[in-house]
């Protein structure tokens, strides 16, 4: 245990959020996600929720400030909804550390997977949250 990190935070998440350059790119997943079949490098955060993940991340992760936005969530397939609670539940816990971050960009569903083919981990959570995919964008931490 260390102070003043989230014990929902695991050896091998803080080694790979520590590892991370700006620009870099980690995917927060739902339950459902093809992690395994998108990335090599899957940390396992199972039966965690992504919010409760977020607000114990956002103190040690700066969202790169040099892009539009450097959140994204996966956006519905046609036919189905989103449930708005989802996206402010992550804000929420996002805002307790970064109060001026603003909603995420949406990214349809194989944008999205490509883009966890590119990006440093994909977290698999607990999550159940039907489009509760989050990826964040990690920035030039400040000296």
């Amino acid at each position: 245990m260390l102070i003043g990190i989230s014990p929902l935070i695991s050896p091998e998440l803080l080694n790979t959020l520590y590892r991370m350059g700006h620009g870099d790119e980690i995917v927060l997943a739902d339950a459902h996600f093809p992690g395994e079949s998108h990335n090599t490098n899957v940390v396992r955060a199972d039966g965690l929720r992504i919010a409760p993940l977020l607000e114990a991340i956002a103190p040690l992760f700066i969202l790169d400030q040099y892009v539009e936005n450097p959140l994204g969530m996966m956006d519905a397939v046609a036919g189905d909804t989103l449930d708005p609670a989802v996206e402010a539940s992550y804000l929420s816990a996002i805002r307790k550390s970064w109060p001026d971050t603003i909603a995420p960009e949406r990214i349809e569903r194989f944008a999205f997977y490509d883009r966890a083919r590119t990006a440093c981990a994909v977290v698999m959570t607990g999550e159940t949250a039907k489009y509760g995919n989050v990826i964040l964008k990690k920035g030039v931490t400040p000296c």
